[in-house]
């Protein structure tokens, strides 16, 4: 990995600070080196983020630290668990805003947990699909909100169960706030901390061309890299996904194709299935020569029901039949299984909370 502290836009809390920025921090405090170290060990190896808890600091540092305003940037303020054992976890933020971060344990063996988290409150995009993206954006969430809701899902996981991989798939357009995630990627997989493997860490994206080139050079193609796709001709992207508009499949294929993977490594496709829209043989076989060259693995996604939109899967026969088409030509394909949608915790159904207000911020 690339990135290093003094490439990474600063840290906007105590809790986004990298172990070397802690050691800094104490030696300007005039403590020893290993003080900074001792910090960073109990807000990402032990989760614990209350200076008054951390008792191997002298008092005069847990004081420093809570002046220095150390603490949950959020709370979880309710949980939603599903009949499948994903859980849905409303987090609040010290402004009041709300986003969703799920927990979805793995089946087969539920001690291991992917974690699905937001990078935004809302969402930019407009994909007319997501419910995000139909509510609007309200703002971008901090570096800091964004490692906590891993640090939260940690602890509510307790010492029995573990995260074993985080998606950022949840609420916003990760890639447009790309600063803070950035830095949250670097956090949450630094071997200090969480520890988090860089391969089981998944960046999903809506297509925003510039951000991907700069993902793939920061992290050198370490981090795992989804694309939500979910049209395979322009027309018919552009008015689902208005990114399209700006960054087209044209640009977008040609990023993927830029992107650097090692031999096994595969991008993932993201396509939601919608009735009559883009489920047709034509679309698959048109997929098929779209993705032509490009490593990667296609997850059909049908649509999950939302409240602000009238579209609608297919039926689960015309799924299994697109998944046949596209595995004929050759392409690795999977149906997801829908979790938590009794919650409203699928795939497309996170929203934030309140009034929907739009906040128009420049697309990379």
């Amino acid at each position: 990995m690339k990135l290093s502290a003094d490439r990474l836009a600063p840290p906007s809390h105590p809790v986004a600070r990298l172990p070397e920025e802690w050691v800094a921090q104490a030696k300007a405090w005039g403590e020893p080196a290993y003080r900074g170290q001792q910090i960073f060990d109990w807000i990402h190896r032990q989760g614990v983020l209350d200076p008054s808890e951390m008792t191997n600091l002298p008092k005069r540092l847990r004081a420093r630290l809570q002046e220095e305003g150390l603490g949950w940037p959020l709370r979880v303020t309710s949980r939603h668990p599903s009949d499948d054992g994903t859980t849905k976890l409303l987090v609040t933020m010290t402004d009041g805003e709300c986003v969703e971060t799920v927990l979805i344990p793995q089946l087969g063996d539920h001690r291991l947990v992917t974690q699905c988290i937001s990078s935004q409150v809302g969402c930019a995009m407009g994909c007319v699909f997501c419910a995000s993206g139909v509510a609007g954006l309200k703002r971008h969430m901090s570096d800091a909100e964004i490692i906590s809701q891993v640090l939260l899902g940690r602890r509510e996981l307790g010492p029995e169960r573990r995260v074993r991989n985080v998606v950022f798939m949840g609420m916003g357009e990760p890639l447009h706030n790309y600063d803070a995630v950035a830095r949250a990627l670097v956090v949450i997989t630094h071997p200090d901390g969480l520890d988090l493997s860089k391969r089981r860490v998944t960046v999903s994206t809506s297509g925003l061309v510039n951000q991907i080139e700069r993902l793939g050079s920061d992290f050198d193609g370490q981090v795992q890299l989804a694309v939500s796709l979910h049209a395979v001709r322009d027309e018919e992207r552009s008015a689902i996904m208005p990114v399209n508009r700006k960054h087209d499949l044209a640009a977008l294929t040609e990023a993927l194709r830029r992107y650097p993977l090692s031999k096994r490594q595969r991008i993932t496709i993201e396509y939601t299935l919608i009735d009559g829209v883009n489920d047709s043989a034509l679309d698959a076989k048109e997929m098929v020569a779209l993705l032509r060259g490009i490593p990667v693995k296609v997850n059909l996604i049908p649509m999950n029901p939302i409240g602000a939109s009238e579209l609608r899967a297919p039926e689960m026969a015309r799924v299994t039949r697109f998944q046949d088409e596209l595995t004929r030509r050759g392409l690795s394909v999977f149906i997801r299984k829908t979790r938590g949608d009794d919650v409203a915790a699928a795939c497309g159904q996170l929203a934030f909370h309140g009034e929907s207000r739009r906040t128009r911020l420049p697309l990379a």
